[in-house]
């Protein structure tokens, strides 16, 4: 995504991958906008600014995370999603809150490397061919290496019909013989790195990132060794691909990057808020850690600097998104400083039957598109007619009122449902044509439909 991506396109892009819920999109779209906006403003002002945190409200399956994860993937920024439910009070046995920036920073570093690797790839492929032709030398013009039998095609004289070949050197003509594939199966000698013995910590619950300090450090102090194996050349190929890739991407540009990245653009998507709301009837118990374990949010959100591997990030800028179903409270429950930093909130309302049907129809990745794809791979041609969708969406619309609203995710086990027997017996069917019809979705569907408390369990 363009940097400068008003709020008007970036729902326009979430609506190729997300159903409905508008309101939600429009508040995320603001959001992202407002980062771009922040970066335009003097630097004494764009400091004082925090980014608005949002709250979305709604039931399971609603497209919650969804919109985050576009959102992210939409601007190039590092996303990390995690349940709130996994965080425990400093003191108790458990993950401690500051753990979710770490990850972004991993996700931040692992982003920015794989751009850089592609950025570096056309160097890469040249100085990797150029290393295993020096392999693929015989050895009165190599030193150091086993002798290889040369092909046939470079012990006889060129054909007549070629003429230049009889100018190519012989490197020229192992170049021209590996990019045409000719010598995937010959056996290079390649020297590779053996790996530092690892050195396991047992590290206490909260304490990881001490733990993956003293592994880095104890894998700095033993030096890498070398050892030469007989590799086909198509393997030996990845192999020095993979070693000329990192030795032209610093690493320590790499890191740089990404913590400017995470500090300016991170999302932190924290799912189920509503899990650890305190505990109003004032009893004790498992609940006794909810209220601490949002007091140690509060600082994170607010803006504190967080220890990594990768040096000290600070979270003022970080763009925090809260989830939850708030069944059994609401977001008033929450402890006063946290609301203050969540203050634009939206609800997501329940999927009806028609937004079922646009879900299977509309999207890019719908669920009709990813079984078609599957199936056309056995050579079976898989489509669905109108009607049959809208009994899917319909069905699913009753199950979900009269078991447990699991929202779009019904529509998962439904599918799987109504196509595992063509998913089993698929490979027997190459060439044929299936029409799922409402007949079809009757028939697969038939006995669960009947039996209300086997969907229970079955969808």
């Amino acid at each position: 995504m363009h940097a400068s991506m008003t709020p008007r396109e970036i729902v326009s892009q979430l609506d190729k991958y997300v159903i409905g819920q508008n309101d939600a999109k429009r508040m995320v779209a603001i959001a992202m906008r407002n980062r771009w906006r922040r970066q335009q403003i003097e630097p004494g002002l764009r400091d004082e600014i925090a980014p608005k945190n949002i709250i979305m409200i709604g039931p399971t399956g609603v497209g919650k995370t969804e919109i985050a994860r576009r959102l992210a993937k939409l601007a190039g920024s590092p996303f990390f999603k995690v349940e709130a439910t996994k965080f425990t009070e400093v003191g108790y046995v458990g993950r401690d809150v500051e753990s979710m920036v770490r990850d972004l920073m991993e996700i931040g570093v692992n982003l920015v490397r794989k751009e850089e690797l592609d950025r570096v790839a056309a160097k890469a492929e040249k100085a990797a061919e150029e290393r295993l032709l020096d392999l693929l030398l015989p050895e009165s013009q190599r030193a150091g290496a086993n002798p290889i039998p040369m092909p046939a095609a470079l012990e006889a004289p060129a054909p007549a019909a070629e003429p230049s070949d009889a100018n190519l050197s012989t490197r020229e003509k192992l170049r021209k013989l590996w990019r045409e594939g000719r010598l995937d199966d010959r056996l290079v000698p390649v020297e590779v790195s053996v790996p530092a013995p690892q050195v396991e910590m047992m590290s206490m619950p909260g304490m990881e990132e001490m733990g993956s300090q003293f592994k880095d450090m104890f894998s700095k102090m033993f030096p890498q060794r070398k050892k030469t194996r007989n590799m086909r050349v198509r393997d030996a190929y990845e192999v020095l691909l993979q070693e000329e890739s990192d030795r032209l991407v610093d690493m320590d540009k790499v890191s740089e990057t990404a913590k400017e990245r995470v500090e300016q653009t991170g999302i932190i998507f924290i799912d189920e808020i509503d899990k650890i709301c305190g505990n109003k009837s004032g009893g004790s118990g498992p609940d006794v850690s909810r209220e601490g374990v949002q007091r140690d949010l509060l600082p994170v959100v607010e803006g504190c600097v967080v220890n990594t591997k990768h040096g000290m990030v600070k979270t003022d800028h970080i763009l925090f998104i809260a989830a939850g179903a708030f069944h059994f409270s609401k977001p008033s429950d929450l402890v006063p400083e946290l609301q203050g930093r969540f203050p634009l909130r939206v609800e997501l309302r329940a999927l009806t039957a028609e937004d079922f049907y646009r879900i299977l129809t509309e999207p890019q990745n719908a669920l009709t598109v990813q079984y078609r794809a599957l199936l056309g791979t056995e050579g079976v041609d898989l489509t669905f007619t109108d009607e049959a969708l809208r009994e899917v969406a319909d069905f699913a619309r009753k199950v979900n009122e009269e078991t447990e609203n699991i929202g779009a995710r019904r529509l998962y086990t439904i599918m799987e449902k109504i196509l595992s027997d063509l998913s089993f017996e698929a490979s027997d069917q190459s060439g044929q044509a299936v029409v799922v019809d409402p007949a079809y979705v009757r028939d697969k569907l038939k006995d669960v439909a009947e039996d209300r408390d086997l969907s229970r369990y079955i969808l």
